[in-house]
Formats: C-alpha cells, structure tokens, sequence
C-alpha cells in the first residue's frame, strides 16, 4: 500500500514493495521524470520519499524496477485505490496537499 502524508513542512510518500531493487516517484511535481525523485528502502520493504511541495493537487506514480504503477504488486489498473483516470489510458494516484 501506499500514501502521502504532511509531517511539518515535507509531504511523505511511502510504497510497500519488498521485493524491488529500486522504486522512483514521479508526478506532477517532478514533471513525471522517471528517475528524479529516488525512493529510500527502510525495513520490511517499505520505501520512502519526503518533498517539500506547497498547498495543491498532486498526481503521482510510482516506477517500481522500471514498472509505473499506482501501487506496487497492484496490477488490476480500473480498479486502483485512490486513483484518477489519466490521459495514457491509465490511472494516477492523487495526493491534496494543505
């Protein structure tokens, strides 16, 4: 599973995916490159990125050994928790910043 939460003035994502060798995040806020914004792998899998974004709207993915998914090992893309529809077909996950 994965989310994004405001501790101070960083914005946290974090994506459970224990079996990967590397996992970037792309969005909105990094202009969807690929590999601008690596991801830390901490225990049992989990890996982290924090951003200092201001107040807004976000839509993000996650790029898991080369893969963009909204959630790691979820592959079933109509369905996608906490998704919206983007203009590839696909979905993208949302974060509201306050």
């Amino acid at each position: 599973m994965s989310k994004a939460k405001r501790d101070s003035s960083e914005t946290e994502f974090t994506c459970h995916a224990p079996d990967a060798k590397a996992v970037f995040l792309a969005g909105t806020f990094n202009d969807w490159k690929a590999d601008a914004t690596p991801m830390a792998k901490a225990d049992a899998g989990k890996w982290t990125a924090k951003l200092d974004l201001p107040a807004g709207r976000y839509e993000f993915k996650f790029v898991v050994d080369g893969d963009w998914v909204c959630e790691a090992n979820y592959h079933a893309e109509g369905e996608c928790p906490q998704c919206v529809p983007n203009d590839m077909g696909t979905m993208n996950r949302v974060c509201e910043v306050q």
